[in-house]
């Protein structure tokens, strides 16, 4: 099971996300979920890094379980909605493959 969470900081501006385990939905390379969920967080964070110009403090280690935490060094408007959009993204997902992945905001 994915286990996905939004970081909050002051005026409870988005401050990143984690991400850990693995969805299990179906095998390697043909996990609908897993791969819905790679797709939102890389398309975040390219986002974040090449369009919002954010800093970000990124640990991945995908061989451990499959974690992704990201945080962000510099903050704007810009990264703040493309994280609002991860937020939605990943808390549709959970609501409609509940036994795969587990969204807390």
């Amino acid at each position: 099971m994915i286990k996905a969470h939004m970081t909050y900081g002051t005026g409870n501006r988005i401050t990143g996300f984690e991400l850990t385990g693995h969805a299990g939905y179906g095998i390697e390379g043909e996990d609908i979920v897993c791969a819905a969920v790679s797709v939102l967080t890389i398309s975040t964070v390219n986002s974040l890094e090449q369009l919002a110009k954010v800093e970000l403090d990124i640990d991945e280690r995908p061989l451990e379980g499959g974690y992704l935490r990201v945080e962000l060094k510099t903050d704007n408007d810009e990264a703040q909605l493309l994280l609002a959009s991860l937020r939605l993204g990943l808390a549709d997902i959970a609501q409609q493959y509940r036994k795969y992945i587990r969204f807390k905001d």
